[in-house]
């Protein structure tokens, strides 16, 4: 089912809302809170989604800037994320939330003018603008999900883990290639449940393999924030099984996981 840009963009200025919303009036104590991310507090998750917002920016509106500060970035290898958290720390909580909202408000405007169509640069494979929302909406949540966990908050899933979901179930291939790997060739079906009961799928209806569950506990899965031992997902087939093990919607370098009985957003 095609979803428009304005769509995409409106449910990714609610999930900065969302999460802004949670992290507005917290004290010095709050912004230091440690994360299930190792070494990453409330702050860096923070800092992070504004850098990032920054060099979407510039992805959208010089690409050919971007791709040529790209190997730069790249060569720094999987120690490039926790160098832009570090090199943040020196800023105030208050300095933090402004970058990240005026770096959020620039990129939601840059994005606004394209075509969805357009390919852009990114740190994995190029991808349609709409994908690049869709990917921002992607590490919006994700991230907020560590912060929501740092804070002991519960958050109530909406109807927006569909463009997650998406992501997550379109990047199977990427999840092997990221880990050296050939991808399969066997297709997997993934029937999953929104929020509000609505069915949600993904994939050919006679494929072998299958992936069958909530979608808040796909979408903790594909990015990398729960275990599978504590989804409630239904898993059948070697490519499924296979996938499940790797699966990433992020890009960049495949990350730890999470280990068995950490995700507050499952057991809360």
């Amino acid at each position: 089912m095609g979803v428009s840009m304005s769509e995409l963009i409106n449910d990714l200025r609610a999930e900065s809302a969302e999460l802004t919303a949670m992290i507005r009036g917290l004290d010095a104590a709050g912004w230091a809170r440690p994360t299930p991310a190792e070494g990453w507090d409330v702050q860096d998750q923070i800092s992070h989604l504004a850098w990032f917002d920054d060099a979407a920016t510039t992805a959208a509106t010089d690409p050919g800037g971007f791709r040529a500060a790209l190997p730069a970035l790249m060569a720094r290898g999987d120690s490039a994320v926790d160098e832009i958290a570090a090199a943040a720390r020196s800023l105030s909580p208050e300095q933090v939330l402004d970058w990240f909202a005026t770096a959020r408000d620039r990129s939601l405007d840059a994005f606004e003018k394209l075509d969805p169509r357009v390919r852009l640069p990114w740190y994995g494979p190029d991808m349609s603008a709409a994908s690049f929302v869709t990917a921002r909406l992607m590490e919006t949540w994700a991230h907020g999900q560590d912060v929501a966990d740092a804070l002991e908050v519960a958050r109530v899933p909406t109807a927006r883990l569909r463009h997650v979901a998406l992501l997550g179930a379109r990047a199977m291939p990427y999840g092997f290639a990221m880990r050296g790997m050939d991808p399969p060739a066997d297709p997997v079906r993934v029937e999953l449940t929104l929020p509000d009961g609505t069915p949600w799928s993904h994939g050919p209806e006679d494929a072998g393999d299958l992936v069958r569950g909530p979608a808040l506990d796909f979408c903790l899965l594909v990015t990398q924030r729960c275990n599978l031992a504590d989804t409630g997902l239904s898993v059948r087939g070697r490519t499924a099984t296979a996938w499940m093990s790797v699966a990433q919607a992020f890009a960049g370098p495949p990350g730890g996981g999470r280990p068995a009985g950490q995700s507050r957003a499952l057991t809360s």
